[in-house]
């Protein structure tokens, strides 16, 4: 299910991520470090004679095993099941139905992007968010309508997980979450509390719920369809495509479009 979802991630990082050919299960390339034998960052190759070993990167992905296990578990899901409601709810519902659906999940997430924007800190933005919400919860019909981004109030989405960032909680390692895709420890953690500020948290009826959940994963996977195909046209290993693309997105969000140099860059 999921796995369909971080392929769109990964294409929004602002350009497809740039995945070097990975060593291990989609075979090592020639001159590459070898895998470690735990599948996780590659290990420094031996030095020889007049050789010198080449420094080993800060693992991100220790559970690399198991995350792919994980992986391929979601994208045969997402094949056999999620995917073709997705094509099937596509190609049925009117796009103007598809789009007031999306705004209204989106409007609800709106007020905890408000929230969040508050918790960093940024109180312009905060404000603008929650007037967003507002505006499209009246004159919008409940979020139907996105008036607010008529009104120059657009969408800036903010999560916990990123407000942990802006704390200064680093991401840890990589995840991948059944169901849910691509993650990390920090996010994960965020999405615990993300959860229950979603539109199918606030409904009583477990029942009506459960249909609202099912209805916000197919329309997300609607609206990635194209991008998936793009993912499998153009990644020699989708699974490093999508951590790599995920990481770099999410560092990107935390900082605001800004990032420091990463540890290993600018020496």
């Amino acid at each position: 299910m999921a796995a369909g979802l971080g392929l769109g991630l990964a294409l929004l990082v602002g350009g497809c991520a740039s995945v070097a050919p990975a060593a291990g299960p989609a075979g090592a390339q020639g001159g590459a470090s070898p895998p470690s034998p735990h599948g996780g960052a590659p290990v420094a190759a031996p030095a020889g004679p007049g050789l010198v070993a080449a420094p080993a990167r800060a693992p991100v992905d220790p559970w690399e095993p198991l995350n792919r296990q994980v992986f391929a578990f979601n994208d045969a899901l997402d094949v056999a099941l999620v995917a073709p409601l997705a094509r099937a709810y596509r190609d049925l519902v009117p796009s103007p139905v598809r789009t007031g659906v999306s705004n209204v999940f989106g409007n609800v997430g709106d007020a905890w992007s408000a929230a969040n924007h508050l918790l960093q800190g940024k109180l312009q933005s905060g404000v603008e968010q929650g007037m967003r919400f507002m505006v499209n919860s009246t004159f919008g019909l409940v979020g139907v309508l996105d008036v607010a981004s008529e009104m120059g109030l657009t969408r800036e989405r903010e999560d916990f997980g990123q407000t942990l960032g802006r704390w200064g909680f680093g991401a840890g390692p990589y995840l991948v979450l059944p169901l849910l895709g691509p993650s990390s420890l920090r996010d994960t953690a965020g999405w615990l509390l993300d959860r229950r500020t979603t539109l199918p948290a606030r409904v009583d009826d477990s029942g009506d719920s459960n249909r609202l959940t099912l209805l916000g994963v197919v329309q997300t996977r609607s609206e990635l369809l194209a991008a998936s195909r793009m993912v499998t046209q153009v990644a020699l290993d989708p699974y490093l495509f999508i951590r790599e693309g995920y990481l770099a997105r999410r560092r990107n969000q935390v900082f605001d479009g800004n990032p420091p140099p990463a540890p290993d860059e600018g020496q």
